[in-house]
């Protein structure tokens, strides 16, 4: 059985919603069957085309072949002909322990560093963390590929980023270019059409393919369980088994079933699941540096069907979380073999340095063939539980439990000492090391590291990829309540327009909103409330981290940018249309109440918003997420289990009788 999808569709009549996916998810494990990227295998006789701008070139009849030793021979590790297998022995038999160490770190760089790192340092696994045009990113990537084809072996190098195409949490308003403007995670989530993301994940991976990225540090695909978490924003939102089957898209779009030339490698995050933090508390700092499952069997019923549906199609790589666990909040996950003593469930370390979680789970219960990526800065002020060991000791720790690259070290020193001082042998490396190269060779990065500036440029302007884009935009606008019927809004309508944001973000966006209004011959512009027909109020709250580290806060107030009051008065003098931007699922019942319409965004271009409203597009999207029905529904929430599947009535109730709850979503006359 699969889940069919229409692309395109503008309706709902016979759309399969959310509900249904699920339930299909849950009772057969399907998804559709969607053709993936070529399988460029590197055995099978293909000849591949190679380049070299430092290295010679060496030609065996008809075939050519980069000499990364430049010894004059054909070695192994530079036959594309041979098995991915033979030609990783070959180049882990040549490298020193230096360049070893130096492979299994992943770091920031700038133009002033990459150098040191890669020739000093034998770092090849970057990090890209700014934002240019396509053309310039693909320059200077080959520039520094340059660098790295003139040292010893040749090994060239693997840029990764976080996912860089969505809308933040900024109001976008103008079209600049094909980055940075799809809708955010839970928007693609919400438009209920894995066809469309995994065309999403098929057109960025042809873009950072083309840019010379070609590992990410993505996706997110951690269950938003915690409703409070600062995270929920770049999640795929709380239904465990709708985020595996867009996990499953997502892979297969950005990767294939098999990492090949034509692949963005995956780094899923984070393992085994950070929407379970301790009441929405960052993990980053020490207050939030807790998971916790206090339901019974929560982690493999909720928190891992994302994971697991990454490992069955092939993710290259996941990244693990930086949580530690607590025991003392924790009901019974774990099968009692795995537990460290007839006491105690979990090793309160994190997930880097728990062998439990990356070995016994990840690799030898679901499968998992891939290597195993930490998050940032674990052995410096983020690794938790493991506070009174060395660096060194650290490195040997995370090694054995079965981390193979350190995210954010540029420093692979320690990791020598490690093995130097007997805390590790060299022969420990060997295995990740060869995980790592073999993603590398995979890749096709040994034939060719250098990208073409100009069709670099041209693919992220590409007029196909533009418009899938806006689409969706289009799909991921949720109706939540129309009994008014004051949409669509009809043509001619005064109409007042104010967006609520924190601090300086709500007067700039309310200008650029307003003048976005003003291109559009459908409706006039007025400035103050008196004036209008029709009043259109944004609300773009961001979730309050309490100085006091005890919970995090997300109901409606100044602490999340939302002047309350006026809002209330703005509904009480004009019929309102009510949009909240729900990149988390905030308490609501202060000013949802008195709208005469309401509309849930998740990171969505201002433009598709207004077609939306302005009725050239029938809404389509669902929730993938549930509104609490108030702050007690918050408190008493378990962290591991999603809204719509709490114990009791969590779920916001609108005066018609609807839930707020995952899967909801209406469309004109409906």
């Amino acid at each position: 059985m699969t889940i069919q999808h229409t692309r395109g569709r503008n309706a709902v009549a016979g759309a399969v919603t959310l509900s249904l996916a699920t339930a299909l998810w849950q009772l057969t494990g399907a998804a559709p069957a969607i053709a993936a990227p070529p399988d460029g295998s590197q055995s099978g006789g293909k000849v591949h085309q190679v380049e070299a701008r430092v290295k010679p070139i060496l030609r065996i009849g008809q075939l050519q072949f980069r000499d990364l030793n430049a010894n004059g021979k054909l070695d192994a590790y530079e036959d594309w002909r041979k098995p991915v297998d033979q030609r990783v022995a070959d180049l882990l038999s040549q490298m020193t322990l230096e360049e070893k160490a130096g492979m299994m770190q992943i770091t920031s760089f700038s133009a002033a560093t990459a150098g040191a790192f890669i020739n000093d340092r034998h770092i090849v696994h970057l990090i890209l963390r700014d934002s240019v045009s396509g053309r310039a990113l693909a320059l200077r990537n080959n520039q520094f590929q340059q660098i790295a084809e003139a040292t010893r072996l040749g090994i060239p190098l693997v840029f990764a980023a976080n996912p860089r195409d969505h809308i933040s949490d900024t109001v976008v308003f103008a079209e600049i270019d094909a980055t940075g403007q799809w809708p955010g995670t839970l928007g693609l989530s919400a438009t209920n059409d894995l066809e469309l993301v995994h065309a999403f994940a098929d057109t960025i991976r042809g873009q950072w393919v083309a840019q010379g990225i070609r590992k990410m540090y993505g996706y997110q695909v951690d269950v938003a369980s915690e409703p409070r978490w600062n995270r929920v924003q770049t999640t795929f939102g709380e239904g465990p088994w709708w985020s595996a089957a867009v996990t499953r898209e997502i892979v297969l779009g950005l990767q294939g079933r098999h990492v090949s030339p034509d692949s963005v490698a995956e780094t899923i995050k984070h393992f085994p699941g950070d929407g379970a933090v301790w009441r929405g508390l960052d993990p980053h700092n020490a207050a939030g540096q807790y998971a916790a499952y206090p339901t019974a069997g929560s982690l493999f019923h909720y928190q891992l069907p994302p994971f697991q549906a990454a490992v069955d199609a092939g993710t290259s790589a996941i990244m693990s979380y930086y949580n530690s666990q607590i025991n003392a909040l924790d009901a019974v996950q774990l099968p009692s073999s795995w537990w460290q003593s007839p006491t105690q469930q979990f090793e309160e370390v994190g997930a880097a340095f728990n062998k439990t979680i990356l070995t016994t789970l990840l690799r030898d219960t679901m499968g998992f063939t891939g290597y195993v990526n930490t998050d940032s800065g674990v052995l410096g002020n983020t690794g938790w539980g493991v506070q009174n060991l060395t660096t060194a000791q650290r490195f040997a720790k995370g090694v054995r439990a079965g981390a193979s690259i350190f995210s954010d070290n540029n420093d692979p020193s320690q990791l020598i000492v490690a093995v130097n001082s007997g805390l590790l042998a060299e022969a420990e490396l060997d295995r990740h090391v060869s995980r790592l190269l073999e993603e590398m060779f995979n890749l096709g990065l040994f034939e060719q590291p250098y990208v073409d500036p100009d069709a670099a440029q041209a693919s992220i302007e590409s007029p196909s990829a533009l418009q899938l884009q806006y689409q969706a935009n289009l799909e991921s606008i949720v109706l939540l309540r129309n009994e008014t019927r004051l949409l669509p809004l009809r043509a001619g309508k005064k109409v007042y327009a104010e967006v609520f944001a924190p601090g300086d973000r709500a007067a700039a966006q309310t200008a650029a909103l307003r003048a976005l209004l003003a291109t559009d011959p459908a409706v006039t512009v007025v400035d103050s409330v008196d004036q209008a027909d029709v009043a259109l109020v944004w609300l773009r709250p961001t979730v309050f981290q309490r100085p006091q580290q005890d919970y995090n806060e997300i109901a409606l107030g100044s602490d999340t940018g939302v002047d309350v009051a006026k809002v209330q008065a703005i509904e009480a003098a004009k019929p309102t249309i009510l949009v909240v931007n729900a990149v988390n699922p905030w308490v609501i019942n202060a000013v949802e109440p008195n709208a005469a319409a309401v509309v849930a965004t998740f990171d969505v271009k201002a433009a598709a918003l207004l077609d939306v409203l302005l009725g050239r597009y029938n809404p389509s999207g669902k929730l993938p997420l549930s509104f609490p029905a108030d702050q007690a529904a918050v408190d008493n929430n378990a962290p591991d289990v999603p809204g719509y599947l709490e114990s009791f009535d969590y779920g916001y109730t609108n005066k018609v009788g609807d839930k707020y709850l995952f899967g909801f979503g209406l469309s004109y006359g409906k």
